[in-house]
């Protein structure tokens, strides 16, 4: 996998789902997109609600495009036997804005705590092996203010750096809204200013 820039991250596009066995036990897993605590915490409820005779609902979340917020949760496992390796698959794989649940059907024999790290760890992999791993960057909303005679010049720019335009207004005064990845800004920014009198604001 190729070395990310630090303004682009690793995520997963559509949910997936994989299954693993052993010793009777089934770990049914589940991979997600979320980008907010309450989105995470919403579907673990509802695999809660849906998974009602299993015996463990385990999970762990990775939020954020710097990978700041996470969680892991081990819902009655012996501690550390079942969130942490889900979480260590979502790490190892350099993923963020990811979920992963894997449900638990006791099958009888109890694994120990090195059986449970293996299949919860398993689970959580076949979960992400099957998913649709993509690439999103990291942008910059650049918004751009200034007289009609100046469109050309502003246009010329646009041409030559190829942010998204989000919107744009020509009127008298126009507005221009782009979108541009992080690491490029400051080469807009700076073909921007040799035109005077073009206001520009730069937010996330």
């Amino acid at each position: 996998m190729s070395s990310l820039l630090k303004d682009a991250y690793l995520t997963i596009s559509s949910p997936s789902s994989g299954i693993y066995t052993e010793k009777g036990s089934k770990f049914l897993s589940f991979a997600f997109h979320v980008e907010t605590r309450e989105e995470a915490q919403t579907l673990v409820s509802a695999h809660r609600k849906e998974y009602y005779d299993a015996r463990h609902v385990c999970y762990a979340y990775m939020l954020g495009p710097g990978r700041e917020e996470f969680r892991s949760v081990d819902d009655g496992e012996p501690s550390g036997t079942a969130g942490r390796p889900i979480l260590g698959q979502i790490n190892s794989n350099n993923l963020t804005d990811v979920l992963v649940i894997v449900v638990r059907y006791f099958g009888g024999t109890k694994l120990g705590v090195s059986g449970l790290i293996r299949a919860y760890k398993t689970a959580a992999a076949a979960a992400i092996d099957s998913a649709n791993i993509e690439e999103r960057t990291i942008d910059d909303v650049v918004t751009l203010t200034f007289a009609y005679p100046l469109l050309n010049q502003v246009m010329r720019v646009v041409k030559e750096v190829e942010p998204a335009i989000v919107r744009q207004d020509f009127e008298m005064e126009c507005l221009m809204v782009l979108r541009i990845r992080k690491a490029c800004t400051n080469a807009l920014l700076g073909k921007l200013e040799k035109i005077r009198e073009v206001k520009v604001t730069v937010s996330d």
